[in-house]
């Protein structure tokens, strides 16, 4: 029969911990990714010339 409560093991734990971090990680690196791109692209439109009767 299987028992089960409300405490999770140290495993548990540890487990569910590195989860976290690694979801963690891999949304800052997201966030850097499209902070790089978004600096890229403004960079670009910068430099390019613009349509005066663009409007």
């Amino acid at each position: 029969m299987d028992e089960k409560t409300g405490n999770a093991g140290p495993d548990r734990i540890e487990h569910s911990r590195d989860d976290r971090l690694k979801a963690a990680l891999k949304a800052n690196l997201a966030r850097r990714k499209r902070q790089v791109r978004a600096r890229q692209n403004a960079r670009e439109s910068d430099a390019a010339p613009r349509d005066e009767n663009e409007d």
